[in-house]
């Protein structure tokens, strides 16, 4: 075919690559002086392949899109049936294996982007794979080959539980032969990311059917046991794209290229190309993805909770920790959105690193997460500056809501708490139980957190005085100790939280 020149138009100048079913050459578009891409259908196929070869161009030919191959025509001559497709000048995704963390959440984004294009016009890839995917000078990502994308309401052109795609990229559901939604692109993206960052497949065999066998019930060792210094937050988001349950799945494919765009250090993301960069598409109003940092000494509970909200496309968590010096630390470096601190926690307690995390991470939200509901607690965490105060007996739906509110800035005190804060405890004193301004000064310095000599020298009081009018406070206040005297007499209103952050 080199050479030749097909309906006077399309001169083949040379040999792309030859498949199964196609032969791609490089070829001149002499009408329009320039390079396209030729993809002759080859003469011995069967009638499923021939269908899917016309079903590429009309699938294709619907998008518009820059991170997509674009299909410019089909046509035929002396019986041979061909395609005019986009010649895209770059290297496949594969020579970009393995990359650092900062490449794969750039060229995952492009991908997710471009797969969300498709799947908003009800088109599914279902064979994506590096060898599909090309990688411009510029950067630009291109999805190729179609050849087995999907309409949604389309009918299907081969048998029922044929096998189709690349084994090592295939879903569960692909590998079973069950009906496909464009989940299944979202599984094979992560695959994909999976080895762009640690340059190994989380499975690999030289047998198919035990290859197809771990895609559908065997877990993929961890991305970090590869690469130990793979952000936690990226790992994370490549782990749930893996989940064999679609519905554990990010949603769509938009939800993961937001998932990514948070999956990094903010420092280091401001080096990211952005979107505007590669496309002309309008950004969608979408939901802002939160960045969650979770500090709980519990391994099984924190684990279990860091299942839980990475099961929520609008929340990825970015790192974790089980002691409270090593949660200051990382909590720091990261700079998540909203830190879930546990109180009680070993080397440094939640209350001790809390008004370090609130002085240095002044735009990060503190939801305390703990099984103490004792009124000191809830009193210290809140003069400290927690943004909100949940109980570890609150069920999800109580956490989720409350994740939601402190990322949006909103005071939180959870079932439990904020009956002992506001309600059912407020009560005007009479005369005879009102505070002095001594006494009421005092109680203003033990909610901060002063001891008694202190608060002493501070009013310039003998110890002794001191002594006598922190009794008579305790006795107004009806209350056995100094720090349950503190907050009720928050709840009677006789000092206000705002005089705390005065002191």
């Amino acid at each position: 075919m080199i050479g030749r020149l097909l309906r006077k138009r399309y001169q083949i100048d040379s040999l792309l690559g030859e498949g199964s079913t196609a032969t791609v050459y490089r070829a001149t578009d002499n009408r329009l002086n320039r390079m396209v891409a030729l993809k002759l259908l080859l003469p011995h196929v069967n009638e499923s392949a021939r269908k899917r070869f016309f079903q590429e161009s009309q699938s294709v030919a619907q998008l518009n899109h820059p991170g997509i191959m674009a299909i410019y025509d089909i046509d035929e001559e002396d019986g041979k049936i061909f395609l005019v497709i986009e010649y895209i000048e770059g290297a496949l995704l594969s020579d970009f294996v393995p990359s650092a963390p900062s490449e794969v959440i750039d060229l995952g984004q492009q991908i997710a982007d471009a797969l969300h294009y498709a799947h908003e016009h009800n088109i599914i890839h279902r064979d994506i794979k590096p060898a599909n995917i090309k990688v411009t000078p510029e950067g630009q990502i291109k999805l190729m080959d179609l050849g087995l994308a999907l309409p949604r309401e389309a009918k299907r052109v081969t048998a029922a539980g044929m096998i189709i795609g690349t084994p090592a990229y295939l879903s569960p559901e692909q590998a079973q032969g069950l009906t496909l939604d464009h989940r299944t692109d979202i599984y094979s993206l992560g695959v994909v990311l999976y080895e762009l960052a640690t340059g190994n497949l989380p499975f690999a065999s030289d047998d198919i059917s035990a290859l197809m066998l771990q895609h559908v019930k065997q877990q993929p060792p961890p991305l970090r046991s590869f690469n130990p210094d793979l952000p936690i937050a990226l790992e994370n988001v490549i782990m749930k794209a893996l989940e064999k349950n679609p519905a554990r799945r990010f949603q769509t494919a938009d939800a993961l290229s937001r998932a990514l765009a948070v999956a990094i250090r903010p420092d280091s993301a401001a080096d990211l190309p952005t979107k505007s960069a590669y496309s002309i598409t309008p950004e969608p109003p979408v939901t802002r993805t939160i960045r969650i940092f979770v500090a709980d000494d519990h391994t099984v509970l924190r684990r279990s909770l860091i299942s839980f909200i990475t099961q929520h496309d609008e929340y990825v968590v970015v790192g974790e920790a089980g002691d409270g010096e090593a949660a200051l630390r990382d909590a720091l470096q990261l700079e998540p959105d909203v830190i879930l601190l546990d109180l009680n926690m070993p080397i440094k307690g939640g209350l001790e690193i809390l008004p370090s995390l609130r002085n240095r991470l002044p735009d990060a939200r503190v939801l305390i997460l703990t099984g103490r509901d004792e009124e000191w607690y809830i009193m210290r965490a809140l003069r400290a500056g927690a943004h909100g105060y949940l109980l570890k007996s609150s069920n999800e739906d109580e956490l989720l809501d409350a994740i939601h509110k402190v990322s949006q800035g909103q005071l939180v005190l959870g079932r439990g708490v904020a009956e002992k804060v506001v309600t059912g405890m407020l009560r005007s004193p009479d005369d005879h139980d009102k505070l002095n301004d001594i006494e009421r000064q005092i109680m203003l310095y033990v909610a901060s957190g002063y001891e008694n000599e202190a608060i002493a020298a501070r009013l310039e009081m003998p110890l002794t005085d001191f002594i006598e009018a922190l009794a008579s406070a305790l006795d107004k206040l009806n209350s056995k100790d100094r720090y349950a005297a503190a907050l009720q007499a928050v709840r009677r209103g006789d000092i206000l939280l705002e005089e705390l952050h005065e002191l």
